[in-house]
């Protein structure tokens, strides 16, 4: 079964840090999505069609997507982190034409 493998959410005080890690199998890597409580699932790094990264606004500056393509892993690096960045984390990838989407993992910042 194609899933990516998440790892590395957690609790975290306002102002901290948390790296998210995905497996990825070494199927093409989509992005990295959030989902907060009531709200709709959103973008939070997307990988564009000519390969360059769309950060949204709201994690410009503060969120760095890497990857080590040794261990066919990809790394969301979280800084500054904020309240507002409570979600669950999901990374995706592309198989068959459809985005195939990792369990999620749970991101708490407290305040």
């Amino acid at each position: 079964q194609v899933q990516p493998v998440e790892s590395g959410g957690g609790l975290v005080q306002a102002g901290g840090s948390l790296r998210l890690s995905c497996a990825t199998s070494g199927y093409i890597f989509m992005g990295w999505y959030r989902q907060a409580p009531g709200k709709q699932r959103e973008s939070v790094v997307a990988i564009t069609s000519s390969g360059s990264t769309d950060y949204a606004d709201s994690v410009k500056g503060r969120f760095t997507i890497s990857r080590d393509n040794a261990t066919n892993t990809v790394y969301l690096q979280m800084n500054s982190l904020k309240p507002e960045d409570t979600a669950v984390y999901y990374c995706a990838v592309h198989f068959l034409g459809a985005m195939v989407w990792g369990q999620g993992l749970q991101v708490t910042v407290s305040s």
